[in-house]
């Protein structure tokens, strides 16, 4: 190899050095999502724990802070952080209020604690007198940075150091006792030297929801089929009459597909036909019409002092009403001709609909973001927002929303979170992994997730740990449906009423926020509108239905038996928890979740063959559900309310499917007496 020529570094004539006197070091802060850009995600209450790599050169002590404050405050809240071991680094506060906070870590290296650890292994009576007043110089200094009553104690303290060691008769056990005081250190520890300390490189974001973010139960009904009479529209006031049995079943949050002026250009007939009867009522998704768009109400539904009364009745019965936000128009939408470069136009001078291959929407036009006057657009989709927020809206399912600007809902989410912290928006996006991860990120509290399509215990482990434990726990919040009024799963086409159950108990115990489309769920409607199609027969989306609540086949009181384990169990409230238990059977799968703080276990298994009764052995991880060696304790079936004995870690499960496809345990460790169980194993 041959010689390379020697390269002199050529520094400028006039350079500028950081301060080479900050030896502190903090190598990343987690969590942190894509390393700041987007926010971590939490609710109130919630324990927000921050971890950071801080080190230093040599062998000196290193002390280090977690900074945070609320966006629009000045002031940091401070709280050490505590090592852990091999340098990370951790601590923790609780967001007091909804809304957007910043945290950071700062680091510095700590000469006082340095010293003392330092005196300690000292034994030389020259070096611990030298030791000593090297100390009180520390000790000085810090009494110089301190308050009234911490600069009397330590001036103090540094004085009595300097005339005992400048004694040559004094003993060497007090001087290094006094040197070593523990509660006079507390007093030091209280007033550092921060002048060389690092900071971490940014302030990180962190979005604070409330609850209902994170542990939320959604009912869906189209309030035009909510009359009590077949073949009537119905109003605002018959959904105020559904109520009752809305809380009933469980659910907290009742959403609305869109209440607009329908479309009559276009408009689609039963069963997505192209051409429209005289009487059929279109779809609610093709929105707007002579009467008004996205801030005006269809008629045939009532006025807007109907809508507030509903929003206010439902409030009595503990639930929020969620609306559609689906950003897209009718033909005959106002906007197309008052803002005519809000769409694009094809050389015909007709507008392009929307697509979605081999789906096709005639009666929808999307909006073009790339509009010349995209300003203009951005600015009336959010005031649609404000408008239904001013209604007493603080809920929103947002239709598609990744076949819009994703800058537009960094913004806009942005702005209407700033405004109104506790508004919640639920992204309706099922497409590709990244896409819906970057919604998350943008803003979006929930996300829909692919749970309609995951059927196999492989599926379900694979893809509920990912979203547990995977690199989204940290912002993507999942919301598990196992039907809506655009998809009738395969799993669910001529599906027996045990299909129908498993699945509710597994989106209701996977996922801490869940929905169903009703009442088509709990009535066990399974008709596809042809073989393979994912979509209803006679589909709500295009006429009116009547729905016969009290039918002796409802899941009515299965699903209100769910919600209300759900409501007591706080650790079914929270993702985070979740761990899948081993089965030898692969019709079977288990898993469980906990929340130390109320000591709340819960342990579900689902039988996942629909026609067959299915056994096996389950694997119990004995650390992880604080259960003892050999220790019996009582597995409380909250579905059917019996008790059992299990004892160890292996025990066995039988489920058949025409009982009950699913065991939903709570573990109960303190077992009283064998009067306590209905069944012994």
């Amino acid at each position: 190899m041959p010689d390379l020529p020697h390269r002199r570094a050529v520094l400028p004539s006039k350079i500028t050095l950081p301060e080479g006197r900050v030896r502190a070091v903090i190598d990343a802060v987690r969590p942190s999502v894509d390393g700041g850009l987007f926010a971590v995600k939490r609710v109130v209450g919630e324990r927000f724990e921050v971890q950071a790599d801080c080190f230093t050169d040599g062998h000196d002590v290193l002390r280090a802070a977690l900074q945070w404050r609320g966006e629009a405050e000045k002031a940091w809240h401070e709280v050490e952080l505590v090592a852990l071991g091999n340098d990370v680094w951790s601590a923790s506060f609780t967001p007091p209020t909804p809304g957007r906070y910043l945290y950071t870590v700062a680091a510095w290296v700590d000469h006082f604690e340095s010293w003392r650890r330092e005196l300690e292994r000292r034994i030389d009576a020259d070096d611990i007198r030298i030791a000593v007043q090297l100390g009180a110089a520390l000790i000085e200094a810090c009494a110089g940075r301190a308050k009234a009553k911490d600069r009397k104690a330590l001036g103090d303290w540094a004085a009595r150091l300097r005339q005992q060691a400048g004694s040559k008769t004094g003993q060497l056990a007090s001087l290094k006792a006094l040197a070593l005081d523990q509660a006079l250190a507390e007093v030091a520890a209280r007033n550092p030297d921060r002048a060389f300390e690092a900071t971490y490189r940014m302030a990180l974001p962190l979005v604070v929801d409330r609850e209902r973010a994170r542990y939320s139960t959604w009912y869906e009904l189209f309030p035009r089929s909510t009359s009590h009479e077949p073949g009537r529209h119905g109003t605002f006031r018959d959904v105020e009459a559904r109520l009752p049995y809305v809380a009933e079943l469980g659910f907290d949050v009742l959403y609305f597909p869109p209440i607009h002026p329908i479309g009559r250009e276009k408009r689609k007939g039963r069963n997505n036909a192209l051409v429209a009867n005289a009487d059929d009522v279109g779809s609610p998704w093709a929105i707007g019409a002579a009467e008004g768009g996205h801030k005006a109400i269809l008629t045939e539904l009532g006025s807007f002092e109907d809508f507030r009364h509903l929003v206010a009745k439902a409030k009595e019965f503990g639930i929020e009403l969620a609306l559609d936000i689906a950003f897209q128009c009718a033909p005959d939408h106002p906007y197309i001709k008052e803002h005519p470069s809000w769409f694009r136009w094809r050389p015909d001078g007709s507008v392009q609909y929307a697509e979605n291959p081999p789906k096709k929407y005639q009666d929808i036009y999307p909006f073009n973001f790339e509009s010349e006057d995209w300003r203009g657009l951005w600015r009336e989709l959010k005031g649609v927002i404000d408008f239904w927020i001013a209604e007493g809206v603080k809920i929103f399912r947002v239709d598609n929303p990744h076949t819009k600007s994703f800058a537009f809902w960094e913004w806009a989410i942005g702005e209407v979170k700033r405004a109104h912290p506790d508004v919640i928006f639920l992204a309706e996006a099922f497409t590709r992994p990244k896409v819906m991860h970057r919604l998350a990120k943008l803003g979006f509290s929930q996300s829909y997730t692919y749970f309609t399509w995951r059927n196999t215990k492989h599926e379900l482990a694979e893809y509920f740990t990912e979203l547990a434990h995977g690199p989204g726990r940290d912002y993507y919040r999942p919301n598990a449906w196992p039907n809506t009024p655009d998809i009738l799963s395969e799993a669910l086409h001529d599906a027996p009423r045990a299909t129908f159950m498993a699945r509710l108990v597994l989106a209701a115990t996977l996922a801490a926020s869940y929905g169903i489309y009703g009442p088509a769920y709990e009535l066990l409607e399974r008709a596809p509108r042809e073989a393979g199609v994912e979509e209803y027969l006679d589909s709500e989306k295009y006429q009116l239905r009547a729905w016969d609540l009290a039918h002796p086949d409802s899941l009515r009181r299965f699903i209100a038996r769910v919600n209300r384990i759900r409501r007591d169990n706080p650790a079914l409230q929270a993702d985070a928890s979740l761990r899948f238990i081993s089965v030898d059977n692969d019709q079977l799968i288990a898993y469980a979740k906990t929340e130390p703080a109320s000591d709340n276990v819960i342990v579900s298994v689902v039988n996942l063959d629909p026609h067959n009764t299915q056994s096996g052995w389950l694997e119990l991880d004995a650390s992880a559900l604080g259960i003892e060696h050999g220790q019996s304790f009582q597995m409380h079936d909250l579905l059917s309310d019996q008790r059992f004995l299990w004892q160890g870690t292996r025990n066995f499960i039988m489920l058949d499917p025409r009982n009950a496809p699913a065991h939903i345990f709570r573990l109960r460790r303190h077992v009283r007496s064998e009067q306590d169980f209905d069944y012994f194993l």
